[in-house]
């Protein structure tokens, strides 16, 4: 019997990771109430405490924001993965 994985949308994400801060219920009786499992509540209520301080960021661009900055970043990993990839295949040619 195999089950198949709920899918939850952001807003009930939202919602129970605003009641398990507001503490007015405890995480268990969260989880009973809404059929979860207690850990789940708690990876929503953190990943939602770490993301509030951007809701207020006031339009200050992040790195993920800025396209060039990502565009830059990119290269400069390719730039380090080509040169590793050549040290490589020179370092296995007396092997071949």
């Amino acid at each position: 019997m195999t089950r198949k994985r709920k899918r939850f949308d952001d807003s009930f994400k939202a919602k129970v990771a605003l009641e398990a801060i507001r503490g007015e219920q405890s995480i268990s009786e969260l989880a009973s109430r809404y059929a979860l499992h207690p850990n789940q509540i708690m990876q929503w209520k953190k990943k939602l405490l770490e993301g509030a301080p951007e809701i207020f960021s006031r339009g200050k661009k992040s790195a993920n924001g800025d396209p060039q900055k990502l565009v830059d970043e990119l290269y400069k990993q390719i730039g380090h993965l080509k040169v590793e990839l050549d040290w490589l295949k020179k370092k296995l040619e007396p092997f071949e």
